[in-house]
């Protein structure tokens, strides 16, 4: 399909934001299969017996590791972007076996690194911030979920895990979030949040870098806690990008107190390496110690960017690196 220009990701308050259009899209249903094996009971020495099928649960799903706990037992490293074509990162360069091939590639230089195993992932840009305000009034473009599937599906039977990136526009992070429901359900699915694409009631786009508050996240963890635990789900990565410190307002009173999930601070400081690390530092300024953190390579605002081995020689190490 055709998809106009997306939205790029704004620089820092130096620069201004940078926002276009994206194709409107809709949502698609994932299935998981279960064990259903019988076993017969042994015949008596007098008489044969009945034969009995005792119920045998399902099995948990899990990682694709074969785990339930992600962080801290693993280090993700990310691909970003949207799968439509390159103008919203690195994802949509190439093909969803192909980018699985370039993160394998990516991670496999951080595993003689990290001491816990690397799982590469894509960070999958699901609702794109819009200049125009659409036929909802909400400045967003839904991509619809089945045209996320074939990078999802590529990524997690690779042995990968997927993220839905939820740049929120005028509508609440629960509302875009519950439009990706089914797929949420999958074990090897997680849920990022753009805070810098939110606006205000009598906000417009590219005039400001967006914000929300903890109590926002808090409804959207509340319900991604709630359906992690009502499909007996392994721990899911709950991912909030951050720059600047007004993006998270309250960020104290997020509800941390959800063992169904990571929460996970993405810090997305760009450009020379000391603008980088002044964010890395501010961003993490008070943060909850319960909070992983998370570092971003940027190919092209990066000057020059940082290799595996500097990346991870950051204090702390990050739990999640991406590249976009």
């Amino acid at each position: 399909m055709h998809l106009p220009k997306l939205a790029r990701r704004a620089r820092l308050t130096r620069a201004p934001l940078a926002l276009v259009t994206a194709a409107s899209l809709t949502l698609g249903l994932a299935a998981c299969g279960s064990d259903n094996r019988e076993e017969a009971a042994a015949p008596a020495a007098t008489a044969p017996a009945a034969t009995s099928a005792p119920h045998q649960p399902a099995a948990q799903p899990t990682l694709p590791d074969g785990s339930r706990t992600l962080l801290p037992n693993h280090r993700i490293v990310a691909l970003y972007g949207h799968p439509s074509g390159p103008a919203l990162g690195a994802l949509g360069e190439q093909n969803p076996q192909e980018a699985v091939e370039r993160i394998q590639r990516i991670a496999s230089y951080y595993q003689p690194l990290s001491d816990v195993p690397v799982m590469p992932a894509f960070e999958i840009i699901a609702t794109v911030a819009s200049s125009e305000p659409g036929p909802d009034g909400n400045y967003v473009n839904e991509t619809d979920p089945a045209e996320l599937v074939p990078s999802i599906d590529a990524i997690t039977q690779a042995g990968g895990y997927a993220l839905l990136d939820i740049q929120p526009g005028r509508s609440s992070l629960k509302e875009l979030a519950e439009q990706y429901e089914d797929l949420l359900k999958r074990p090897d699915v997680g849920l990022a949040i753009d805070p810098e694409w939110a606006l205000g009631p009598d906000e417009l786009p590219a005039q400001q870098v967006g914000h929300v508050d903890a109590a926002d996240i808090n409804e959207v963890s509340d319900w991604l806690a709630q359906l992690t635990r009502d499909n007996d789900l392994p721990q899911k990565a709950l991912v909030i990008h951050q720059f600047q410190l007004q993006m998270v307002r309250n960020r104290e009173n997020l509800n941390l107190d959800h063992p169904e999930l990571a929460t996970i601070i993405h810090v997305d400081g760009h450009g020379p390496r000391e603008d980088k690390m002044f964010t890395w530092d501010t961003m993490r300024q008070d943060l909850d110690p319960r909070v992983f953190v998370a570092w971003k390579n940027f190919y092209d605002e990066d000057t020059p960017m940082f290799t595996p081995e500097e990346t991870m020689a950051v204090t702390p190490q990050p739990s999640f690196i991406s590249y976009q």
